[in-house]
């Protein structure tokens, strides 16, 4: 039976050790490469196994303090000794990013890409999408998050020095392999409305990208594949500012995305958005419109927006008259 005890500092995580591993706790310095397999288990009568790292070929990896898939499984491993086997009961604050993990990890193993219905090009279409993971299990738990219980063995804990080595050495496969996870983590922050770390993801992920880019020749055909890859990322980017009302942000960087990428709806849609929120109207009218060019089907959209945006300066000319007169200008 589990034990009532929470494991030291962290609430909403309960741990009882199964089989004791061997010689004194590791350091776990940032970069540390840890390997390990997992159980996944519902907190129910039945404690249905949900997950299984163990039907893939290679156990799991993650690097300490490096782009965590999900930061409760840094807590758990962190207090095992190589060998151990641990049972972790884990609160539903901690689980809920578990579905988009898990589904990464299933597809990848599959050999699949972890993106897999997350393809977004510059066309409208929702703003942001969330399909179904493919896994009926894992719906029902994005549905209701719940607390999990997870059956750890920590089977090797690599030098910290092993993330840099691998970085350089695996730089570009080890990058890319890292993008996919964080878009879905992105995509799952948006969900529960975590807009401001939805943005960190996205950005890490455009920072790798951006990276890997620029050892590539421009016009490459690899080159213009990174380039696809980071503008959805961008547009997410620039939809979680537009949700935290940072205006000027939203407009740089959709400006960016639109001096390369010429026809980008989604970005002029954006940035008008962004414009009609500072009262730049000239620049949001000509934004609305270049959206209605470059998608006849939008067009009604587009109209509803223009004049969303003329009752608004309506409302400021008058605000801005009756405040004058009161201040005596």
């Amino acid at each position: 039976k589990m034990q009532e005890a929470y494991l030291l500092g962290h609430p909403g995580v309960k741990n009882n050790i199964l089989h004791g591993g061997q010689g004194p706790l590791p350091h776990f310095p940032k970069g540390t490469k840890l390997v390990f397999h997992f159980q996944t288990l519902l907190d129910n009568f039945e404690r249905t196994v949900i997950g299984d790292s163990r039907k893939n070929k290679h156990p799991t990896e993650i690097f300490v303090g490096k782009m965590f898939k999900m930061e409760v499984w840094a807590v758990l491993l962190t207090s095992m000794r190589i060998g151990e086997v641990a049972e972790f009961w884990c609160d539903a604050i901690h689980t809920g990013l578990y579905p988009m993990v898990s589904k990464g990890i299933r597809l990848a193993a599959q050999g699949k890409d972890p993106l897999e219905g997350q393809k977004h090009t510059c066309g409208m279409g929702n703003l942001f999408h969330y399909h179904s993971t493919g896994f009926p299990e894992l719906d029902e738990l994005m549905r209701t998050p719940q607390p999990l219980i997870f059956i750890v063995e920590l089977i090797s804990v690599g030098d910290p020095f092993s993330y840099q080595r691998e970085s350089w050495m695996m730089e570009k496969d080890e990058k890319l392999k890292v993008v996919p996870s964080l878009h879905l983590l992105g995509n799952a922050l948006v969900k529960q409305g975590r807009f401001r770390e939805a943005a960190e993801k996205y950005q890490e992920a455009v920072v790798l990208l951006r990276t890997v880019q620029s050892r590539e020749m421009p016009g490459d055909e690899d080159y213009i594949n990174l380039d696809r890859l980071i503008i959805p990322l961008v547009l997410n980017y620039c939809q979680c500012m537009l949700e935290l009302e940072e205006y000027y942000e939203v407009i740089e960087h959709t400006t960016e995305l639109l001096d390369k990428h010429k026809d980008c709806v989604k970005a002029y849609y954006k940035r008008a958005k962004a414009y009609a929120a500072v009262w730049s109207k000239r620049e949001a009218r000509r934004d609305f419109q270049m959206v209605a060019n470059l998608d006849i089907t939008l067009s009604r959209l587009v109209q509803t927006e223009l004049n969303l945006l003329s009752e608004r300066m309506k409302e400021k000319y008058w605000e801005d008259k009756e405040s004058h007169i009161k201040s005596g200008i």
